[in-house]
């Protein structure tokens, strides 16, 4: 994966965004955490994992993959707020049930809340990626859906969204 490069697009395009809502300067930590959690609950709700009560299919993997990297997005905002990075891993987690990995997730998003350091920041990082990993994602393809995605984004702040 080449972190270094979404870094950089996602600065650029943080950047354009606090232009455009003349925001430069302002501290916005809060709400890109949050907008982290909304994005991970969507993606929840797309795959369906904790909805035992439903018969109703997941939805289609290019969905899960666009919400999946909605939440891309914000990690490495959230990281371009802090000045932290995140360059891979060659660790592997353990986790094998998806809605366990969304629980430690969120769990490990209230950690980098509380204390917004490098190791959290990391750890929460590894198991986003961890959770792409167990709903089927390989790292090529989320690089590709974020490639995409980047300028779905750059369409909508030209257009007023």
């Amino acid at each position: 994966m080449h972190w270094e490069k979404l870094y950089s697009m996602q600065k650029k395009l943080d950047d354009y965004i606090l232009e455009n809502h003349g925001l430069i300067g302002g501290n916005l930590f809060d709400k890109k955490l949050l907008a982290f959690f909304v994005e991970l609950g969507e993606l929840a709700n797309e795959t369906r994992c904790f909805k035992y009560w439903s018969k109703k299919k997941p939805s289609e993997k290019e969905t899960i993959l666009a919400e999946y990297v909605d939440g891309i997005h914000f990690l490495l905002s959230l990281g371009l707020e802090k000045g932290l990075r995140f360059y891979g891993t060659e660790e592997k987690v353990a986790e094998k049930d998806v809605t366990r990995q969304f629980n430690t997730v969120f769990k490990a998003a209230v950690t980098f809340q509380q204390n917004p350091n490098e190791q959290s920041y990391v750890y929460l990082f590894q198991h986003y990626i961890h959770l792409g990993e167990l709903l089927g994602f390989m790292l090529q393809e989320i690089y590709e859906a974020y490639l995409k995605k980047n300028e779905i984004n750059y369409e909508r702040q030209d257009t007023g969204y």
